[in-house]
């Protein structure tokens, strides 16, 4: 037996499920994270579609930052070996695919970390996903500079429903 003789839906979470369709997103965004600069907070909108992939092991979502000019995509999916999922970030701006933060959900809450650089340092980075019901969500982004100990919100989305999925 090989992979690809394994039943697509063997025993997959569907954390991920709610988020499939399309999302108007309220953004709240530091301008200027851990300390390096006048901590400010900027608001901005973003429409959001999130399709399905592998048939409930990942999904791919495409943001549109319309007054900034910009897009990014996220890839998620789900590590059947680890039971973890990775969430994989890029936006227009660099054109590079982020260093992953893997985690999962207890309830209606998703915690995933990882590593990555912010202007040259080494940082932690922690996203949170919290379901809020069938036309409501938000994610939340921390940084932590110092291993961990501390951690600073730096930009938060919430999500309202405006189609089903496929939309």
């Amino acid at each position: 037996m090989n992979d690809f003789d394994l039943p697509q839906d063997l025993d997959l979470p569907h954390d991920f499920d709610f988020l499939h369709g399309s999302w108007d997103v309220a953004n709240r965004r530091l301008t200027t994270p851990l300390g390096t600069g006048p901590g400010t907070w900027v608001e901005f909108p973003g429409h959001a579609v999130v399709r399905p992939l592998f048939g409930g092991a990942g999904n791919i979502d495409e943001i549109t930052f319309p007054t900034l000019g910009r897009q990014g995509a996220t890839l998620r999916l789900f590590d059947r070996a680890a039971r973890q999922w990775s969430i994989h970030w890029s936006d227009s701006r660099t054109g590079r695919l982020d260093p992953p933060v893997v985690g999962g959900f207890t309830g209606e809450r998703g915690d995933f970390h990882g590593e990555d650089t912010y202007e040259g340092r080494p940082i932690g980075v922690h996203f949170t996903w919290l379901r809020l019901g069938p036309d409501a969500a938000r994610w939340e982004q921390e940084f932590s500079g110092d291993g961990g100990r501390t951690w600073e919100l730096n930009w938060t989305m919430d999500l309202t429903r405006t189609g089903p999925a496929g939309a």
